[in-house]
């Protein structure tokens, strides 16, 4: 195999994207695609809260989350021309609107595409049985007989309906392989205001090592590394959101510190909920090395 590589950023750098060379003149890209965020360089693109990467690799087209405005997700995916028919997956990395909002027009667009989630007690994007269901069977004699949950007959199985009825979801839970090289992994927030919530991180392994996509990182980004280095201890670049903006300007920098001389993270695509400062320091510390990944961006991935 011979690859081509050239690191580039902005709208148009799709054209000029690094390429893999494969069999007899094949052309494949080694890219991806940030389709939404809310920041980047001057475009037409729109922007919001919330994040969306488009993932081409090997021959392999992966949509990890789908923003936060379905109709500005819509928009940036026509503008980037990226044909949700031809997915071979979707990741929604954790239940938050912000990473779900576009999940509708892509299930219109191609309904029998596999999408992986975590695994969610609350049941998210499949039904699951209400956990009140127990409790209210309980018989109250002095309960009026309009005031009975299902006139005193609950049925055996009460499903709440799915916003997204009849896609095709596969948990996650314990790392799995879904794709040669595409390994997917889950990691429990024990954060206030997520407590308890699963989020999945997409490991790619490339020729320079991991390259890690994460959504918004939840659980905290060192215990989602302290994973993915099991899997592949080296990990070469990270995208996505850190969760770093409610976090005290020096912590920050040690956290910035500790992913350059720690976990030996080579390149940076920070988005979305990482933060204005760490967007800073990131900047300051990994200088080249740092690629901006604002919406309408193409960010060079190794073969």
């Amino acid at each position: 195999m011979i690859t081509r590589r050239h690191l580039v950023r902005g709208s148009a750098a799709a054209l000029f994207a690094p390429l893999v060379f494969t069999g007899a003149g094949a052309q494949e890209p080694a890219r991806a695609t940030v389709l939404f965020d809310a920041f980047g360089k001057p475009s037409n693109l729109k922007r919001g809260w919330g994040y969306s990467i488009f993932i081409e690799h090997g021959g392999r087209r992966i949509l990890f989350d789908t923003g936060g405005k379905s109709a500005a997700f819509v928009e940036n995916v026509s503008a980037l021309k990226v044909d949700l028919k031809r997915l071979d997956c979707v990741v929604v990395s954790h239940r938050h609107n912000d990473h779900t909002a576009g999940l509708n027009h892509v299930l219109q667009e191609n309904p029998t595409v596999t999408i992986y989630t975590p695994v969610e007690g609350a049941g998210f994007e499949t039904p699951t049985r209400a956990p009140l269901m127990n409790l209210i069977r309980r018989n109250v004699p002095s309960v009026p007989d309009d005031l009975r949950y299902f006139d005193g007959h609950p049925p055996d199985e009460n499903f709440p309906d799915s916003p997204w009825h009849g896609a095709h979801f596969v948990h996650i839970d314990d790392p799995k392989e879904v794709m040669p090289g595409v390994i997917l992994f889950s990691t429990r927030s024990e954060m206030p205001g997520t407590r308890e919530m699963n989020e999945i991180a997409l490991l790619l392994k490339t020729s320079s090592g991991g390259v890690l996509f994460v959504g918004c990182s939840h659980p905290g980004i060192e215990k989602v590394l302290e994973t993915a280095v099991k899997i592949e201890p080296r990990i070469y670049s990270l995208l996505g959101g850190f969760h770093l903006v409610d976090v005290s300007d020096a912590q920050v920098t040690e956290m910035v510190m500790r992913f350059r001389d720690k976990w030996r993270i080579e390149r940076m695509a920070a988005g979305h909920c990482t933060g204005q400062f760490a967007f800073s320091e990131l900047v300051r510390i990994y200088g080249p090395n740092f690629d901006h990944a604002g919406v309408g961006a193409t960010i060079a991935l190794p073969s």
